[in-house]
């Protein structure tokens, strides 16, 4: 099933299906923003990360003396959500444990994910509580992507990112979906990433600690953009699919991917992994806004 808030400006339509934004347009002239998700090339638009962000050596994990498995990215983000309140700018949705999460994942928690417009923004707003009795561990971010080129007489070259802020940036490099511990350095004192399909030739960039409250998604050729407030995350990662994929991903994370070499690690050790104690609750919000 689809739900949809609008006001004058702009329409945004959600899945229960991972609780997932596919679509954001503006009124006026009808242009989309969003991925479309065709599965022949990467068939999601915007998912849910959690309860890990990326991938885990082997899919698997170690906790108290016992061995899970868990998929890239968890499990939020192929469950069906609830709708737990609905309105014409607003929409919360809501995801629980229970017992098939449980077999993956030892947690009982309580995730609401509220989406609302402001004007041509689109803020998203992630409350996880910790329902059970024992120390609570997690991650969570978002995955959405953008069409990109936005027009057809575009082209994905013409296209950079503009961050707020001058940034020096080494990108943390994989190696199928893992850290390696090698670091590269993509942006030297600058604003502007200029994007080309080469640059994700060895997968994502994933980036720790930037000092850019938002980046923007430009181009040379016209006044279409699109802006990520993402102030808080301590990752974010810059994807698209290796093969002049038609659509960027910034990404704002709680938590990051493993590292190779770090099989059968504790669970509480991984690296970005957040701690909640029993009936608290963790909060944070990015927003997209467009042109």
């Amino acid at each position: 099933m689809l739900h949809t808030l609008e006001n004058s400006l702009v329409v945004a339509t959600f899945k229960e299906q991972g609780a997932e934004l596919c679509s954001f347009r503006r009124k006026d002239n009808g242009l989309e923003y969003i991925w479309g998700g065709n599965p022949d090339i990467w068939g999601r638009h915007a998912p849910i990360l959690f309860p890990i962000v990326g991938r885990l050596n082997q899919n698997k994990y170690s906790l108290d003396g016992q061995e899970y498995n868990l998929s890239q990215h968890g499990f939020a983000r192929d469950k069906k959500w609830a709708t737990a309140k609905e309105g014409t700018d607003r929409i919360l949705f809501r995801l629980t444990s229970d017992a098939d999460t449980r077999l993956h994942y030892p947690f009982d928690f309580e995730l609401l994910l509220e989406y609302h417009l402001e004007n041509n923004k689109l803020v998203t707003t992630y409350r996880v509580k910790n329902v059970g009795t024992g120390d609570m561990l997690f991650s969570i971010g978002a995955h959405p992507a953008f069409r990109c080129p936005l027009r057809p007489e575009e082209a994905f070259e013409d296209y950079y990112l503009e961050f707020e802020k001058v940034e020096t940036l080494d990108r943390q490099l994989l190696h199928h979906g893992l850290r390696t511990g090698e670091k590269r350095q993509v942006m030297d004192n600058e604003m502007m990433l200029p994007l080309h399909a080469d640059l994700f030739n060895e997968d994502a960039l994933v980036f720790k600690g930037i000092k850019s409250s938002y980046i923007n998604l430009k181009n040379n050729k016209n006044t279409h953009s699109v802006r990520v407030d993402l102030a808080g995350f301590p990752y974010v990662g810059i994807w698209t699919k290796a093969g002049e994929a038609p659509f960027i991903c910034i990404e704002p994370w709680y938590g990051v991917t493993d590292k190779a070499g770090t099989e059968g690690e504790d669970f509480r050790k991984k690296e970005g992994i957040q701690h909640l104690l029993p009936g608290s609750k963790f909060e944070c919000s990015y927003a997209i806004t467009i042109d």
